[in-house]
Parts: structure tokens; C-alpha cells; sequence
């Protein structure tokens, strides 16, 4: 090859990188991240990225500029030069990937290991999944349930994560984590949330009929917020709780609309139409309610699929908390008739 078609070999190749790297690089692909880890998690992820938009333009281009610039001539038959390696070359492309992946190598061994890492004092937070819904249990603080993972923002979180029944999957999107829940056994998974917001819980483990209902929320709220919501709760649930706190340390509101509650679920039916439907049901509201409660698949509303719904309130909960639940839901269902 003569000195000026090597130079215009190299000027092409590595504006065709530049160009690729820079259009795959500058749009925002991914979701903003709000978590630390979800930072580090990205940067590893677009170094790799990077490294390899960058080698394949040059591959690309490089194979397109051969094809066009050295493509053999209509009227010309005879054979290639003889041509038995070239020992630069060889030593120069496995160097430099050996360097790559070293590199590589390193940098997603240090974000391992730094995400991998709980911070001094974590909030410990017990993640119980099962067909269809997700819970989560706070130890510090009477191991308080919600059905809605609240964090401090700026603070260690630990979460340690089992499964009642089948394989389930644990993914929040904006902090770039993925964690397979497997019965009987108890990963745990690192988070400092870094924004106050709402994230979505996703479930990305096929886990039966109801796995694309099977989500939840991530509210990461201020320090004072948090504190005052889970001391709340906590007193609340000391002393048994009404039922609208029960509503919500259940984690109905997840899946629920109920206006008394503020509650805006799309996931299960409407409850402030609870009067109507008992009427179709033809039960009286308050034994529809509690049925509906501890057996939810005796009656299922139309358009909602049947097994959704967990079917251990009526043990999880006491006698005391399953009727105030049950008088709470009949009468915020007697006031949205009215």
C-alpha cells in the first residue's frame, strides 16, 4: 500500500470513530440516573460502549475504504500478491485489544466492588415478593410493611430480598440495578438514592399470569419526610391502626384506586365503586368487602384477571385490623355513592 492511501486510510477510519462514537454517545439513552450507583453503573457502561462504536467504526470503515479503493478491475485476472503476514501489525492489533480489556476489566471490577459496598449505618429494608406483588418490611422501625418502597434520600439503603413462591426479578430503572428473587435464598442489593421522586418497581422475571401487573413504587423523599412518615407508621401500627393507615401500610394503594386514601392504583379495580359492586355480587357491601379481603378470588370483577391479588391478608392481618380495614373501605364506599 503507498504512503498517501495508508494516510487516507487512517484519516477516514478515525473520523468515521469520531463520528460514530459522538452520535451514539451524545443522545440520552438511558434514565436518569437517582442513585449512586446508577452513576457508576452508566459510566461503566458507556466506556465499554464507547471502546467498542469506536473499534467497530474503524473496522467498518476501513473494510469500506479496502472494498472501494482496492477492488480488482474488470478486465484483471491475475493473482493477489503474495503476501505471508505482516509481524507489526499482528503484535499492534492483539496489544491493543489485550489493553482494552484490561481496562475494561478494571474499571467494572472497581464499580463492582464499590457498589457491592454498604455505606456506614444502611437502612435495612426486607423485599418479599410473590404472585403479584411486592412488599417491604423495615426491621428499624417495628418491621413496619408497606406495599411502596419509601427511601431517604442521600442514605445507605441495604435490601435484602426473598421469594414466596416462584422466581421473581427486582428492578427500579433509574437506579440501574437488577436483582433475581429466588425462593429460599437472600440477595441483597446496595442502593443511596441521589433524587427525591417516584420510580417505578418492576418485576422482569416471567412469574405467571399476573407478571405484567406485578409492579409497585419507589418514593425517595427528604430525611425529616421519611423519618416522620415511618414514625407514624410506626406508632399507628402499635396501637393496631386505623384503617386508613392499614390501607396503606398494606400497600393497597399500589394497586388501588380509593379517593379516601388518596390512592390512585390502576393495577386492581376501582374501590370506590366497591357499593356497585357488591350490588352485582348481590352480597351486602360489608361481607363483600371482607371476602373480597381474605378470599380475594371468590369474586373477581370483570375485566381483572383472577389469582392477582395476594391471598394471605386474611392471616397476615389480625382480627382487630381486618375490621377496621373492612369499616374503612364500607364507609369511604357509602360516601362515594352519595
Amino acid at each position: 500500500m503507498r504512503r498517501g492511501s495508508l494516510v487516507q486510510l487512517i484519516l477516514v477510519a478515525i473520523a468515521a470513530a469520531a463520528a460514530g462514537t459522538a452520535i451514539a454517545l451524545l443522545p440520552n439513552w438511558l434514565p436518569q440516573p437517582a442513585s449512586r450507583e446508577a452513576g457508576r453503573i452508566h459510566f461503566v457502561f458507556w466506556f465499554l460502549t464507547g471502546i467498542c462504536i469506536f473499534i467497530f467504526s474503524i473496522v467498518a470503515s476501513v473494510t469500506a475504504y479496502a472494498v472501494v479503493k482496492f477492488r480488482r478491475k474488470p478486465d484483471d485476472d491475475s493473482d493477489g500478491p503474495p503476501i505471508h503476514g505482516h509481524t507489526g501489525l499482528e503484535i499492534t492489533w492483539t496489544a491493543i485489544p489485550a489493553i482494552l480489556v484490561t481496562a475494561i476489566t478494571i474499571v467494572s471490577a472497581i464499580v463492582l466492588a464499590k457498589d457491592d459496598a454498604a455505606g456506614a449505618n444502611p437502612l435495612r429494608v426486607n423485599v418479599v415478593a410473590q404472585q403479584f406483588a411486592w412488599s417491604f418490611y423495615y426491621p428499624a422501625y417495628g418491621n413496619k410493611r408497606s406495599g411502596i418502597l419509601r427511601l431517604p434520600v442521600h442514605r445507605s439503603v441495604l435490601l435484602r430480598m426473598t421469594s414466596k413462591d416462584v422466581v421473581h426479578s427486582f428492578w427500579v430503572p433509574e437506579f440501574s440495578q437488577k436483582q433475581d428473587v429466588v425462593p429460599g435464598l437472600h440477595p441483597t442489593l446496595h442502593i443511596t438514592p441521589t433524587r427525591v421522586g417516584t420510580y417505578p418497581v418492576i418485576c422482569t422475571e416471567l412469574c405467571g399470569l399476573g407478571h405484567a401487573l406485578m409492579r409497585s413504587q419507589t418514593i425517595v423523599m427528604t430525611e425529616t419526610a421519611f423519618d416522620k412518615w415511618a414514625h407514624g407508621a410506626q406508632t399507628a401500627a402499635a396501637v393496631g391502626g386505623g384503617g386508613s393507615s392499614i390501607f396503606n401500610q398494606q400497600g393497597c394503594t399500589a394497586c388501588h384506586r380509593l379517593a379516601a386514601a388518596g390512592a390512585t392504583g390502576t393495577i386492581g379495580p376501582d374501590l370506590d365503586k366497591l357499593a356497585v359492586e357488591a350490588q352485582r355480587a348481590g352480597k351486602p357491601l360489608a361481607s363483600f368487602v371482607r371476602e373480597s379481603i381474605v378470599a380475594p378470588n371468590a369474586y373477581v370483577e370483570k375485566g381483572y384477571p383472577k389469582g392477582i391479588m395476594p391471598q394471605d391478608f386474611g392471616t397476615k392481618l389480625s382480627k382487630t385490623q381486618l375490621d377496621a380495614l373492612v369499616r374503612f373501605l364500607v364507609s369511604s364506599a357509602k360516601k362515594g355513592t352519595k
